[in-house]
């Protein structure tokens, strides 16, 4: 990450705020923390908060009750639910109030960090001018962020930016940028676009998304960036 997600973690027990935040730490994230909904709701207010990551119960308040004011307030901050009910009415509640995901204990850290990246990127506002594909050094820039790509991953990107909205098989994407270069699967194509995934992300600060098409292949949706040099 360019700059470092702040993190909001609000739960009522102590172990749990030191075992996420340290948690979220060690993936590059850094966490505040609170343990009120009064206070909880004025870091909305008062900081720069990323994300949050909520428990349902909160001493005698209720992360309910904290999530409905932050949506009240305007806030669209993703917000992640966190409780050891299960039940479908609960999360339903959850998810009406303005929750963007709801996690049940106990849960996996990693599915949990997935989830939150989930959400940051959905949160991610597309940029109103395309990127530049920086031809002369392989390169995709906007704004302050650049990124260096390989050669092939900048010729797969490059594709993809020719054909804005028209879905490519893996059969097409393949022939045409491995096929004589020796590769012998067409898992090749998987493999180089989960690269530019984990390369760009998130890729819609670039101002476009590759989707899977299921059964079909992968289209580019959004701003096609631009291909050539910076001073063209």
């Amino acid at each position: 990450m360019t700059d470092t997600a702040r993190i909001l973690i609000v739960d009522d027990d102590p172990e749990i705020l030191s075992a996420l935040s340290r948690g979220l730490e060690l993936h590059g994230y850094a966490t505040l923390t609170e343990n009120r909904v009064d206070s909880a709701l004025a870091r909305f207010e008062d900081a720069e908060v990323s994300a949050a990551i909520v428990d349902v119960m909160i001493g005698e308040d209720s992360g309910f009750d904290l999530v409905r004011a932050v949506r009240t307030a305007g806030h669209r901050t993703p917000i992640l639910m966190l409780s050891a009910l299960s039940e479908v009415d609960d999360r339903t509640r959850g998810l009406e109030a303005g929750a963007d995901d709801y996690v049940v204990k106990p849960f996996s850290f990693d599915e949990l960090v997935a989830r939150l990246k989930v959400q940051q990127r959905r949160a991610t506002p597309m940029p109103l001018r395309p990127a530049r594909l920086d031809t002369s050094d392989w390169s995709i820039e906007l704004d302050q962020r650049k990124v260096m790509l390989t050669q092939r991953e900048f010729e797969l990107l490059s594709m993809f930016a020719k054909h804005r909205d028209e879905t490519l098989s893996r059969a097409q994407i393949f022939d045409s940028l491995w096929a004589d270069k020796g590769a012998s699967s067409g898992n090749v194509v998987d493999v180089y676009v989960g690269y530019l995934r984990k390369k760009l992300d998130p890729m819609r600060s670039f101002g476009f998304e590759i989707k899977t098409i299921r059964n079909r292949g992968f289209m580019l949706a959004g701003l096609a960036p631009v291909i050539g040099q910076a001073d063209d």
